[in-house]
């Protein structure tokens, strides 16, 4: 099953936690470090990763899934 990966700020660093789920899959130090963590989960499952700030804002997405190329649009 394809689920997205958030990158997610954490009392104790960053989480990484799969869309829809109540716990962190991970939790690291740093961003960078959980970005890491969530691309290659991401990859595995052809998904997304969605970064968010520390305002809980989405600021970024990357895809690793099956995008068309061109893009549609």
């Amino acid at each position: 099953m394809k689920k997205n990966q958030h990158v997610l700020p954490h009392p104790d660093g960053w989480a990484v936690k799969g869309e829809g789920n109540d716990k962190a899959t991970s939790v690291h130090p740093t961003q960078s470090v959980a970005i890491a963590a969530a691309t290659k989960i991401a990859v595995n499952q052809q998904s997304e990763v969605l970064i968010h700030g520390r305002n809980g804002q989405i600021r970024e997405r990357n895809s690793h899934g099956n995008d068309p190329f061109p893009p549609k649009g």
